[in-house]
């Protein structure tokens, strides 16, 4: 009998409906897999490090010129509000999923669980890849912006100008910083974590409180929820909205809130490291999403409220919209602080989703599931971390932000990148937890009645953002303004689905057990 048929026999043994802090390693152990990391995360930082991840005071600031742009405040406020209902439509069905099977694989394992036997190492294979894309983008994406508001505080009071050449070394510059945190202060992760949720709720509340106190004026309702821009006419041209449709640029404006309730996932791959995993996982996924939902409409109302002049505001010499409300309304001494707030934020999100993706490349090549797996599969015994997969999470992202040295909008692709390649990787799990559904032997955290109504709309959706996300963002197309996500989801497809034709269905064989059947 193959590893992955007896591992699966485990995962549909009836299994209890809590799991205690005393059992987590006899359910890890019914998986398939030994205790290697530390498990000293509670139900709190658990939740935090998706909430970290999730960051909506990162979000919301690195896209907010981008959602000014393609569809103005009306889309960025509604559209926020039917993401933050869709997603946590997704959020639900993954929490269920993740009670059934708390593992740092996360999604690349569930698929494996929930598949037919016969096509679960393809199903493993696939959202594997999927999900490492989609780990690697958020990371990118986080740490890029990170670089950007950097630079940015750099120029206030200064002569300074940043480059792309500039930038890309500010880039490196936090990548190393992370890594090294994540390589020798894990110990410190588990405070940290409590210090970034209590930073991004505090930090963001009292920054919408501070610039609506002190702005000279503030903008209308009816700028706020009902105006509609299309700016997405680069050099003079027309936008989207004349030459295609207005419905075109209101689909593609979603982005800017899709990316940013995107990576609570993080919750998954944590579980390893949490107590009653089975719980504290799905209910880290659920509450990250809730919370974070609502801090970001608030920020988003408090931001646009708060414009002073939106023709200023968008072309800003700051080259940040929100650098340039935070001058316009606390003046620069004021805006320095609040700048300060957000590169804090996105520090630790940085830092937090390399922690995130350097448990789900473990457990990836501990399946054997990526080239140079017996290197990468390593756990450091001293410091109880996957050490080697938190660099090689690095690497990738800076590679992953080499083209914004030629491209004038990679730093959207980056998140659309970002955002398909994980919520594709969130979909065949759910999608597969439906076709078979008899299959499923659920968790403490369940649905009810529910489950297939909202695993049904969760994986409609994503359907429908992986097709928009791979669109064109700006007009005309040519090298400069190219999305090139799709050249990556492509590239990622044509590897997994080549290399698995040519090779890997010979040996891949999903999830791997450790240890034997009791």
């Amino acid at each position: 009998m193959s590893d992955h048929s007896e591992t699966l026999e485990k995962a549909e043994i009836a299994r209890p409906e809590l799991v205690d802090n005393g059992t987590d390693e006899v359910e890890l152990a019914r998986m398939g897999y030994k205790q290697e990391l530390k498990r000293e995360l509670g139900l709190l930082q658990n939740f935090g490090v998706s909430f970290s991840v999730i960051s909506v005071i990162t979000g919301i600031p690195s896209l907010f010129l981008y959602g000014l742009n393609t569809g103005g405040p009306a889309v960025m406020v509604w559209g926020w509000v039917v993401v933050a209902c869709a997603t946590m439509l997704v959020g639900l069905a993954m929490a269920e999923v993740c009670s059934a099977h708390p593992t740092s694989g996360g999604p690349y394992f569930w698929a494996a669980m929930l598949s037919d036997p016969d096509n679960a190492p393809l199903a493993s294979w696939i959202t594997g890849w999927f999900n490492l894309l989609g780990q690697v983008a958020v990371t990118t994406g986080i740490s890029f912006g990170c670089a950007n508001f950097i630079s940015t505080l750099c120029t206030f009071n200064t002569s300074f100008t940043p480059t792309p050449d500039t930038t890309i070394g500010v880039y490196a510059a936090i990548l190393v910083s992370q890594g090294l945190i994540n390589t020798f202060g894990v110990h410190l992760l588990k405070y940290l974590n409590n210090i970034s949720v209590y930073w991004h709720a505090i930090g963001t509340t009292s920054l919408v409180i501070a610039i609506l106190a002190r702005a000279p004026s503030h903008q209308s309702a009816e700028f706020v929820f009902r105006t509609f821009i299309d700016n997405t006419g680069v050099a003079g041209s027309e936008g989207w909205g004349t030459r295609a449709s207005n419905a075109y640029v209101c689909v593609i404006g979603i982005l800017m809130a899709q990316y940013t309730l995107t990576g609570f996932d993080a919750s998954a791959h944590m579980t390893e490291e949490t107590h009653n995993a089975a719980m504290s996982g799905s209910i880290g996924i659920v509450s990250a999403i809730g919370v974070s939902a609502v801090l970001g409409w608030f920020l988003i109302l408090g931001l646009l409220f708060s414009i002073q002049d939106l023709n200023t505001t968008v072309a800003s010499t700051t080259g940040q919209p929100v650098a340039q409300i935070f001058l316009d309304t606390v003046g620069e001494r004021g805006a320095i602080v609040l700048m300060v707030i957000v590169i804090g934020a996105m520090y630790f999100c940085g830092t937090f989703s390399i922690t995130s993706n350097s448990r789900m490349m473990f457990a990836f090549a501990r399946d054997g599931g990526i080239p140079g797996h017996s290197f990468f599969r390593k756990v450091d015994a001293k410091r109880g971390n996957p050490v080697r997969t938190v660099w090689l999470a690095c690497t990738l992202s800076f590679i992953l932000g080499l083209p914004s040295l030629g491209s004038s909008v990679a730093f959207a692709a980056a998140t659309s990148i970002a955002t398909i390649g994980l919520y594709i990787s969130y979909a065949i799990p759910i999608a597969l937890r439906v076709v078979y559904r008899k299959r499923f032997v659920r968790g403490p955290f369940h649905l009810g009645a529910f489950s297939m109504p909202i695993a049904i709309a969760a994986v409609t959706w994503i359907a429908f953002i992986a097709i928009v996300f791979l669109l064109p963002q700006a007009n005309p197309v040519d090298s400069q303004t190219l999305n090139y996500a799709a050249v990556a989801v492509g590239i990622v497809i044509v590897y997994s689905v080549g290399f698995w034709v040519i090779s890997a269905r010979k040996w891949f064989v999903g999830p791997v057990r450790q240890m034997p059947v009791d």
